[in-house]
């Protein structure tokens, strides 16, 4: 176990996080867990848990995680999208050197409109910045 527990932990949700507050200073000597908040990241929101009212520590400690989250977050979506231009080509690959027919068959339609999909959004997308370029 760790020498030192941090003072907060933060149960990590789709949204956000669910915080609690870590207690080691009683008798037992055990770990206990009081759940202090709610957290929800997309809309900055900071639910208090019950009656409770939040401290100015609670209230810093929460709103660091939140911006550390938001960090993690933002550099996960970009590396899933690197991880995905790597997955196109080695689909390429796949289909030309290895796929077989019934293979090919079961996913071509599905790969040609997930394509034709994204290069869509990213042509109108990249127009749109060259027209702001031009302004």
């Amino acid at each position: 176990m760790l020498a030192e527990l941090p003072d907060y932990f933060f149960r990590v949700r789709e949204n956000g996080a669910i915080v609690f507050r870590v207690d080691t200073q009683n008798r037992q000597r055990r770990i206990d867990m009081d759940q202090i908040a709610v957290v929800n990241i997309r809309n900055g929101e900071i639910k208090p848990h019950g009656d409770r009212v939040l401290s100015d520590v609670d209230l810093g400690a929460i709103r660091k995680w939140m911006v550390e989250r938001q960090d993690i977050l933002a550099h996960r979506d970009i590396d899933d999208i690197h991880r995905a231009v790597d997955y196109l080509n080695l689909t390429s690959q796949w289909a030309q050197s290895r796929a077989s027919a019934e293979q090919l068959e079961d996913v071509t339609d599905a790969l040609l409109l997930a394509m034709h999909d994204l290069r869509s959004v990213l042509v109108r997308k990249k127009a749109d910045r060259l027209m702001k370029g031009k302004d």
